[in-house]
């Protein structure tokens, strides 16, 4: 396997989808106001687009912001929908609807420039990415600082990649996703002693997949530490007998 095939992961979405409606019975207003029925039809479309009923989740969602066009969260979960629905562009009317009502909503934020990422529009996603961090109540922002890290990284713009990751473990230096994500991209940089280095670290408080092993065995075969790689490779091989990674040091060892 070449460094040139290593894929990011994904990136995290943070938004908080409303729980199940409740199943009590029991006596119902003949004429629920608009407000009423438009909570209703969120919940239920929140649980559509949950369940993978995406074209449920629309009907529900479109009705509940046509009754209250004030629900930010209900546009934010419809753009969500109608991304899977493959329609960018009322995703992006969606996403903008949300933004709008809620400038200060960190989730909704975060979430739009996900997409926008996605969309490949990088200068308008670094804005939303840069307002969500900044907001008081944003209690994770090295969430948000990885996501655009991780979005400039697929641009790719590895030096902007670089501050926003290394802006995130400044707030939180053992956070998980974004050091595995230095790593990656100090592989792409062909920086393998840097990529040793945030892979150590990672180790330290993470019990690693099948692939972070195997990313390891990578590194150090370019590092040229036989030993080392042995030792990673062994790891998959034992811990990992039937994956995909274990296969391929079979194989290339066979």
């Amino acid at each position: 396997m070449k460094m040139s095939d290593l894929k990011w992961p994904g990136i995290v979405i943070l938004l908080a989808l409303a729980g199940c409606v409740s199943t009590t019975t029991g006596p119902q207003r003949a004429d629920p106001d608009a407000k009423e029925a438009a909570e209703l039809n969120y919940q239920l479309g929140a649980r559509y687009y949950r369940n993978g009923n995406y074209e449920l989740a629309r009907d529900r969602l479109t009705y509940s912001v046509d009754l209250d066009p004030k629900n930010a969260v209900a546009y934010s979960i419809l753009a969500l929908t109608y991304e899977q629905l493959d329609n960018p562009r009322l995703a992006t009317e969606a996403y903008g609807q949300a933004a709008k009502l809620a400038p200060r909503d960190h989730h909704i934020l975060n979430t739009y420039a996900v997409f926008l990422c996605r969309q490949q529009d990088y200068n308008t996603a670094a804005k939303y990415f840069d307002r969500a961090v900044k907001l008081p109540d944003n209690d994770f922002p090295e969430i948000t600082l990885t996501n655009a890290g991780v979005c400039f990284a697929q641009k790719p713009d590895l030096a902007r990649a670089e501050t926003y990751l290394r802006s995130a473990l400044g707030h939180k230096s053992n956070y998980a996703e974004a050091l595995i994500q230095m790593c990656l991209l100090k592989v792409a940089q062909s920086d393998y002693l840097g990529a040793r280095a945030f892979l150590q670290r990672y180790l330290v408080g993470n019990l690693p997949a099948a692939d972070v092993l195997y990313l390891g065995v990578l590194i150090e075969t370019e590092l040229g530490d036989e030993s080392a790689r042995m030792d990673y490779a062994n790891r998959v091989l034992r811990e990992f007998p039937q994956s995909n990674e274990a296969r391929r040091i079979l194989e290339s060892t066979g």
